[in-house]
């Protein structure tokens, strides 16, 4: 009898953590990593064991392969099932990138097309090689970017998000950073060591702080200014006396590290 852990289906997401990092990779290279059922599953399941485990301190989504994510699995697009299953799976997916607590940084060496890049739009920090190319691809086969919107949106300057939704048309990582959806583009040589420069700087901040402003930047604004400076007010105080608060205000009196900060 044939050995069960032998016919299993490969991973398609790996977990690796290390030194306060998780890195998550997309390792479906045949099919450019686009978002299958199976890959969903298992990036849902690995976004949230990191938010979990009390010793991540930063998350890094990455990939192998020549493509970052081509966005939905077209193949299995053909049913009306797996249509239904990928309407909730991809909007779960981005909502925890989106509200995770841990900083995200996403890693690219290859291009992102349509739910790729709503991905890449999820996450707080992106990083890419300057050959990366993008585009939102959806009009050219007779759909609409509906859902990747909710995260793309918030990140484009509105001319550039008319323009690049409704021509298709592809573009550079250079012009990503100038439209604001990716904050970096570098040689490809220099990817790693700038995805490091990254997730050194988060690993300095308070794990509650960081969480904190996270929900802070991505709250729903008052009606007024008065509102908002009230409710700023408030969690501001509570910062200052949280226990991480009143540590990293000793530290800096005390010109040493607070005690999240890794020591040398």
């Amino acid at each position: 009898m044939a050995d069960t852990a032998d016919s299993a289906p490969a991973e398609l997401v790996r977990l690796d953590v290390a030194a306060g990092v998780a890195t998550i990779t997309l390792d479906s290279p045949h099919n450019r990593n686009a978002l299958s059922a199976q890959l969903r599953r298992e990036l849902i399941a690995h976004l949230d064991s990191a938010i979990a485990d009390d010793a991540v301190r930063v998350i890094v989504l990455t990939h192998t392969g020549t493509v970052f994510c081509a966005g939905m699995d077209l193949k299995e697009s053909k049913g009306a099932g797996a249509q239904q299953q990928g309407v909730t799976e991809v909007p779960r997916i981005l909502t925890t990138l989106w509200d995770s607590p841990k900083p995200v940084v996403v890693r690219l060496s290859g291009p992102a097309r349509a739910g790729g890049v709503g991905i890449v739009a999820a996450c707080d920090v992106a990083v890419a090689a300057e050959p990366v190319t993008f585009a939102f691809s959806e009009v050219r086969i007779g759909v609409v970017p509906a859902v990747i919107s909710v995260t793309v949106l918030p990140r484009l300057t509105a001319r550039a998000a008319h323009e690049l939704f409704l021509t298709g048309e592809t573009f550079d990582a250079r012009r990503a950073v100038a439209i604001g959806l990716i904050n970096s583009a570098v040689p490809a040589e220099q990817l790693d060591e700038e995805v490091a420069r990254y997730t050194g700087m988060l690993g300095l901040g308070a794990p509650g702080a960081l969480a904190g402003t996270k929900a802070m930047l991505r709250r729903e604004r008052p009606a007024t200014m008065a509102e908002d400076f009230a409710a700023m007010n408030t969690l501001s105080a509570s910062y200052f006396a949280s226990a991480e608060g009143q540590e990293g205000i000793r530290a800096f009196g005390e010109k040493r590290k607070p005690s999240w900060v890794p020591q040398d």
